[in-house]
């Protein structure tokens, strides 16, 4: 099969197995991604896939239930330096516990907790609508929708070498043509968001120096900067603050945790969470740059929830 990045109408239309007309329907109608090139609409190819595969329903459920907590405290997702910090924290604090980590990114965690391969997926994966995070992408992919807990909101933006030579201040630089980037992988909810700005600046990713060098952490975009392997990165601030390059900023997120609702009262769980309220965990989050804690420990699904607990509280 012909993988070629960039699709055209007709092409689209033979992958999805329907006529050009309903693609353009798709287009206005379902969020079908495309970009609109010299009059013509163009698709990319990676991009289709994954939303054909955010489409899917009635995923079939697990053959077995996550077994039951015994002191292992499994968590799945998107990879930031303070929740990093926070898994240290709580193995410090709970050594009859132990928290593990699985960088997959933030669709794989969401992924992994349908599987039941985790208790706690960490996520920020912006909506279409370009206001809520992550309660359209676990609605498609969960039988059940999650608890979700804000745990910060974080700022994302370009990582840049320390003085910035090449002189990036926004997005559209990096279509000059003689800026290198590196590259977050497909399913990570930086990834997307660079996608959705490369898109909104009229820009192919695909054409861009470094577009596919893709790297696993937020850190590893930071050494690649660092050591001029690459001019520019997408990334979070608190990587260019502890490695001393510049940062570009581009919106603030919220990085949520997901928790299935039948765990939610798992001793480990209820640990992990309450952290978020000790002053411990606030002043790891208060030395480093680019967090803020304003909705951290509150539930921001389901609404009724965290609405009662505004009154209680």
């Amino acid at each position: 099969m012909d993988k070629k990045p960039m699709l055209n109408t007709r092409e689209v239309a033979r992958l999805l197995n329907i006529n050009e007309k309903m693609v353009y329907s798709l287009i206005t109608e379902k969020g079908l991604p495309a970009t609109k090139v010299t009059g013509k609409w163009l698709f990319p190819r990676h991009l289709v896939e994954q939303w054909v595969e955010n489409q899917t329903v009635n995923y079939p459920k697990p053959s077995q239930a996550l077994p039951p907590y015994h002191g292992l405290l499994i968590i799945a997702g998107s990879n930031d330096i303070l929740l990093d910090r926070t898994i240290y924290l709580f193995n410090s604090q709970y050594p009859e516990h132990l928290a593990v980590f699985g960088n997959l990114g933030s669709m794989g965690g969401i992924r992994a907790l349908r599987r039941n391969l985790c208790h706690v997926a960490s996520s920020h994966l912006l909506q279409e609508n370009e206001d809520e995070y992550n309660f359209g992408f676990a609605s498609r992919e969960l039988n059940q929708m999650p608890a979700v807990i804000n745990f910060c909101r974080r700022e994302q933006g370009l990582i840049v070498q320390k003085g910035n030579p090449k002189k990036i201040q926004s997005i559209r630089d990096l279509g000059r043509g003689d800026i290198c980037i590196v590259n977050r992988a497909l399913g990570t909810g930086t990834r997307l968001l660079l996608d959705m700005e490369l898109q909104r600046a009229g820009i192919n990713g695909n054409e861009l120096k470094g577009y596919g060098q893709e790297v696993e952490k937020h850190l590893d975009v930071g050494l690649e900067v660092l050591s001029g392997k690459a001019d520019a990165g997408s990334g979070i601030r608190v990587v260019a603050g502890i490695l001393g390059l510049e940062f570009i900023p581009l919106r603030w997120e919220r990085f949520d945790l997901l928790i299935s609702k039948d765990r939610f009262f798992d001793h480990g769980i209820q640990l992990f969470l309450g952290l978020l309220h000790e002053e411990a965990f606030r002043k790891i989050a208060e030395e480093l740059e680019g967090y803020d804690l304003s909705l951290c420990g509150k539930m921001v699904f389901p609404q009724e929830a965290s609405k009662r607990i505004e009154v209680e509280e």
